[in-house]
């Protein structure tokens, strides 16, 4: 709040469970150089930030202290040099940290508005996402119109996002899920095959379609084998997080006879400049998606800042469908 002269943030010491989360008070943050100061209005809730808080996703050298990696909110101060921008501005963030908070330093880079149309609150649901999808499956993945595409998680905060950009971007798009209310959900928002992977043999049902041109997968584990088995010749299997774990046995044999590509990549750690190109990539061409109704952020459910550890249960819980927000 203006006038405000502590800001509260998130930490985990030590690491474990949403138990050990804990709100702590800190002098205001200033906007340096380049930065924009937010008062936050909704902060978005990650797999990311419950990795860090079992202590297995340690933050970059130089991010600011405490979870979180997406804000939405008014602009409170613009630091030096930086333009484009007004106080008062309703915008949404990506950061490398301390998003769980009152107020939140963000490099101007990394700061975009809130698209016409879209509540400010849900507009926290958007830069992980929107970054991570556009990074790995726009520019890493190079997904084409027409190609077929095989989202992992498909009811996640990606995967909600997923789905509907791939569509946007003409893809013919194949999903996963754990219930039958999630894959309800994955073809609301245009999948066209959603598969329930605890009913369904997701390896045989995309490979009888013809086969995968690219894999989003956030599973890892006995899923890089069956990815790489349903991928037709040249597809690109891209990895963001190993659920079942980083280690797998792989046949190089299949791999090497189809071209294919493995890839994956984190997005925290990039440096600031990369993400400020990806902002502005995003602006571009997601933007206009999101001002057209044709992609929006699917909130599962709203926390306050101070049940911090319930968002967090509800995020271990798997039971969530899209974006679990928290509200200062």
């Amino acid at each position: 709040m203006p006038g405000t002269r502590t800001n509260r943030i998130v930490t985990a010491n030590p690491p474990g469970g949403p138990e050990v989360l804990r709100i702590e008070t800190r002098p205001m943050p200033q906007a340096g150089p380049g930065e924009i100061l937010i008062r936050a209005a909704a902060c978005g809730v990650n797999r990311p930030d419950q990795i860090e808080r079992m202590g297995f996703y340690p933050a970059p050298p130089g991010a600011p202290e405490g979870l979180g990696l997406e804000v939405s909110g008014h602009v409170e101060a613009l630091g030096d040099g930086v333009s484009g921008f007004a106080l008062g501005e309703p915008v949404c963030a990506l950061v490398a940290g301390g998003g769980y908070s009152d107020h939140v330093v963000a490099p101007a880079g990394s700061v975009l508005p809130v698209p016409a149309g879209l509540d400010l609150v849900e507009a926290a649901g958007l830069p992980e996402t929107v970054f991570t999808v556009w990074a790995n499956v726009f520019e890493i993945g190079a997904l084409l119109q027409g190609e077929t595409i095989l989202i992992h998680g498909g009811s996640s905060g990606i995967g909600t996002t997923a789905i509907q950009m791939a569509k946007a971007a003409g893809a013919r798009v194949f999903t996963t899920a754990g219930t039958e209310e999630k894959c309800d959900l994955c073809r609301q928002l245009g999948a066209d095959r959603a598969i329930n992977y605890r009913t369904e043999d997701f390896e045989a049902i995309v490979t009888e379609a013809g086969g995968a041109d690219l894999v989003l997968d956030m599973v890892g584990g006995s899923y890089v084998q069956k990815n790489v088995n349903l991928a037709r010749p040249g597809a690109r299997l891209v990895s963001i997080a190993f659920l079942q774990g980083s280690r797998v046995e792989l046949d190089m044999m299949r791999v090497m006879l189809k071209r294919l590509t493995l890839t994956g990549s984190t997005l925290r750690a990039r440096p600031v400049a990369e993400k400020a190109r990806l902002a502005a990539a995003l602006r571009k061409t997601v933007w206009p998606w999101l001002e057209a109704g044709t992609l929006r952020p699917v909130i599962d459910t709203r926390f306050a800042l101070a049940d911090v550890r319930s968002a967090h249960e509800r995020l271990d819980s798997g039971t969530h469908s899209g974006k679990i927000l928290l509200l200062p």
